[in-house]
């Protein structure tokens, strides 16, 4: 079993963040957006990944690379690695990793979390779509279906015609067949909105061949395409997540849950929380923080912030308000 992630683009509405780390390898409450996806994989799929493909964009380099090889390692799966050079949609996307596309094949977009408490059983169809349910179906990819079974694809229907929105998570029997597909819709330019690629063409083309479509619905699927969706993202998980932390750690500070801590975290005098996410090594001094992400190796004295987005090695001084600071920031007010 191979899985597919492409995950090429700039992630332009997770800025300033996105400057250095490309948005799935962004933390959400101490694991990577990529790694809980493969984590979710793991704990779900009646089969094992054996091989991670990542599409990456054409200036990713080794500081991109060897943490994508070493989560992969993590979960005994080898890592590949393909370009994306220019952004041309999911179909385009997909078509870069041609070379791997054989046997039994996921794909999955590296833009959401997602969960579910039951195993998925991909049995013997030729394709399984995970889905989940929403209440504005135009904009997203939908699944027409009949129970479990789909009978079509539309992409971001201006009228109603379903509210199963197709997640961005794909699995094909077989990879090779699948190939032929994304192949026919570059060869014949079957654009779609915005002049792109999508996926939906060729699964649409699957089915006019009678290929068979079975659903796969979620629980849980949690957006990190934006600095608001990844903070309300992360509170989610962090209560979902982390019951409670040990205040006799960090002397004079109260703790309000949820709230996770990461390793080395030093905090004195402040207090911190609800939802409040701290990566490894960051510095907390006489501060109050709720509903903030602070990445790691931050040092914070005499900060006041809710709804913030802290960058990593960044320092702080004296900051009142909400904010976005990207990585390597000094403000000392």
């Amino acid at each position: 079993m191979k899985l597919i992630i492409p995950m090429a683009g700039r992630g332009t509405r997770v800025r300033p963040h996105s400057h250095t780390v490309p948005k799935p390898l962004l933390p959400v409450a101490g694991t990577m957006i990529v790694e809980r996806i493969v984590e979710t994989f793991n704990r779900t799929l009646d089969r094992n990944i054996t091989e991670i493909v990542y599409i990456l964009g054409p200036d990713f380099g080794e500081d991109i690379k060897q943490p994508l090889r070493e989560m992969s390692k993590r979960h005994n799966a080898k890592a590949l690695f393909e370009v994306q050079a220019e952004a041309l949609g999911t179909a385009h996307a997909v078509a870069m990793a041609k070379e791997h596309l054989d046997g039994e094949v996921i794909i999955a977009f590296a833009d959401t979390i997602f969960d579910s408490k039951e195993k998925f059983d991909l049995g013997d169809a030729d394709s399984v779509i995970w889905l989940k349910k929403v209440e504005d179906p135009s904009r997203f990819g939908v699944a027409v279906h009949e129970g479990d079974k789909i009978t079509g694809f539309v992409e971001k229907p201006k009228e109603f015609i379903s509210d199963l929105a197709i997640i961005g998570v794909y699995y094909f029997k077989d990879g090779n067949y699948f190939k032929k597909q994304i192949e026919w819709v570059l060869d014949n330019d079957m654009k779609g909105p915005g002049g792109e690629y999508f996926l939906t063409a060729a699964l649409d083309k699957m089915i006019k061949d009678g290929k068979i479509f079975k659903t796969a619905t979620v629980d849980e699927w949690l957006d990190c395409g934006t600095l608001p969706a990844w903070l309300e993202t992360t509170g989610i998980i962090t209560e979902k997540e982390f019951d409670g932390v040990d205040e006799n750690k960090y002397p004079g500070t109260t703790i309000i849950p949820p709230v996770y801590i990461g390793e080395g975290v030093k905090i004195e005098n402040s207090t911190v929380g609800p939802k409040v996410s701290i990566e490894s090594d960051t510095v907390i001094k006489n501060s109050k923080l709720k509903n903030t992400i602070i990445r790691d190796h931050a040092f914070l004295e005499g900060v006041e912030t809710s709804g913030s987005t802290i960058g990593a090695h960044t320092t702080l001084k004296n900051v009142k308000g909400t904010m976005d600071i990207g990585d390597h920031s000094t403000l000392d007010i």
